[in-house]
């Protein structure tokens, strides 16, 4: 496609070159990521790809540049293009183009670029504080178990199809940027995928990662404390979920247990299904029944009431298993076999993880990294741990400090030990972040131990557990790398778990 089809319908100003420029090799964010051919989208503020790579971009060959330029200004060169000098050649062939506002453009742009593939499967987002990726696997696993579907994933783990990964660089980010992200809808759309559901972070949303993905049912699972330091507050952390259901999906499926979902009901009269265990909802979940094994309970629809069962214990799993059928129904799925395969389902990695030790100890690793998180899956093991409770956790650095000792109270008074360690300290001192916690914890008088290295303090918990006793892993779920400084080092609690625990 060339430039002007990728832009039509965008306001924008052609600065100089060719707009019918073709653009052959991708569109990219990405400076290193630049092909001959390529458009490049300099977003003002991404690291890898900010208007000050513009120069190295144009030298790995891209014939098109897009720029960042404030809303009805008068079209202009940016302030970056005498600094081009050394790649004058280039500057002058290229085709530059100024939008008010680049990530809004570069979403349309990339999902223009590989055919809008969106519009050719059943796409479910999935957004809240938590649940996001136990409802994505769940999502995927009760449409193979009940249809035989391939069901393309992108979220924290990765995205796949069915078991096939798709290759991407590394990064962080559980929502790609939106040319990542188009570009593996567009592969799921080539291998013959029929649905593909995402985890919709609030940064994604606010950043316009997936706009432009014709999302046919957007999920919202609650809103409880987290990201602070991106959103500043509450609110904002809000809005940008809501963002969601405010235009990027046709439908909803809300957690009527929770006060933002009365908002977008309000929001999409007519297009909402609601799912709840307390209030009054579309979908329920009655008579829960909770042990080691599991939760059984009845999930009731339409006037029918139907036995399920979910093999993770506790309300959040059934809260998530709900928003699942009522997702999968909506989108024509039979109910009866969505019901029937939730108590087939594998466990979803890194959430309510379970490993026993060849001494008997009980391990639980599982992600929770925010207040409610923590205190729903302490509260949970309560109702069936046989001895001690032993919870292993830290807080991540550089990210919201308001919720470190909230988390270390909410531990003290769930366990009978606590180790504090590390989660991704990042660039923050990682002795500062146990301080922070250890100010919440000290007060509930439960013993805890400090052991900074995470490794160390697994195997401290691990040795400290007698058989009958339940060792906690919180905090990075399946997550297989820790971030200590700017590097990405090869970690995971299970898999450390399991090479302690040999015999």
């Amino acid at each position: 496609m060339n430039l002007n089809e990728l832009l039509a319908g965008h306001h924008h100003h052609v600065l100089q070159g060719d707009p019918e420029t073709p653009i052959t090799a991708g569109v990219c964010l990405d400076a290193d990521r630049v092909a001959p051919g390529a458009l490049f989208m300099a977003v003002p503020g991404h690291r890898e790809g900010g208007p000050e790579l513009i120069g190295p971009a144009l030298s790995r060959g891209a014939v098109a540049v897009l720029v960042d330029g404030a809303a009805g200004g008068p079209p202009a060169l940016p302030s970056w293009a005498p600094e081009l000098a050394p790649t004058g050649a280039q500057v002058k062939e290229a085709c530059v183009v100024q939008v008010s506002d680049t990530r809004v453009a570069a979403a349309r742009i990339a999902s223009r670029y590989y055919g809008e593939p969106g519009r050719e499967m059943d796409m479910i987002a999935i957004t809240g504080t938590n649940g996001k990726t136990s409802v994505s696997c769940m999502v995927e696993s009760v449409l193979r178990i009940a249809e035989g579907a391939e069901v393309g994933v992108i979220g924290t783990g990765g995205s796949r199809i069915g078991d096939d990964p798709i290759p991407m660089p590394m990064s962080v980010l559980t929502t790609p940027e939106s040319p990542d992200f188009q570009y593996l809808l567009g592969c799921m759309r080539d291998r013959g995928t029929g649905s593909v559901v995402l985890e919709a972070t609030s940064m994604g949303l606010l950043t316009h990662r997936i706009d432009h993905a014709f999302i046919d049912v957007g999920v919202f699972t609650n809103l409880t404390q987290d990201h602070l330091d991106d959103h500043g507050t509450m609110e904002n952390y809000r809005d940008a979920k809501l963002r969601l259901f405010q235009g990027l999906c046709r439908h909803a499926v809300v957690n009527a247990d929770d006060p933002v979902g009365a908002r977008i009901q309000a929001d999409m009269p007519g297009a909402v299904t609601t799912y709840a265990l307390d209030a009054e909802a579309d979908y329920r979940a009655t008579d829960l029944v909770t042990d080691a094994s599991g939760t059984r309970f009845t999930l009731q629809h339409g006037g029918g009431k139907y036995p399920a069962a979910v093999s993770t214990p506790g309300r959040f799993s059934v809260a998530n298993a709900l928003a699942t059928v009522a997702a999968c129904h909506h989108l024509g799925h039979d109910l009866d076999d969505l019901v029937a395969a939730l108590d087939r389902m594998p466990p979803v990695p890194g959430r309510f993880e379970r490993f026993t030790t060849p001494s008997g100890t009980s391990v639980i690793v599982d992600f929770a990294h925010s207040p409610d998180s923590l205190e729903k899956v302490l509260s949970t093991v309560r109702e069936f741990a046989a001895g001690r409770v032993i919870t292993v956790f830290g807080c991540g650095g550089d990210r919201d400090t308001t919720k470190r000792a909230e988390m270390g109270d909410i531990a003290g008074r769930h366990s009978d030990l606590c180790v504090l360690t590390s989660d991704n300290p990042r660039t923050e001192d990682p002795e500062t972040i146990l301080d922070h916690v250890a100010h919440g914890l000290a007060p509930t008088g439960t013993p805890f131990e400090r052991r900074a290295d995470r490794r160390d303090a697994i195997a401290f918990a691990l040795s400290a557990a007698r058989p009958e006793d339940l060792v906690l892993v919180a905090g990075k779920g399946s997550e297989p790398y820790q971030i200590v400084g700017e590097q990405l080092i090869p970690f995971s609690d299970m898999a450390t778990v399991r090479e302690l625990t040999r015999p």
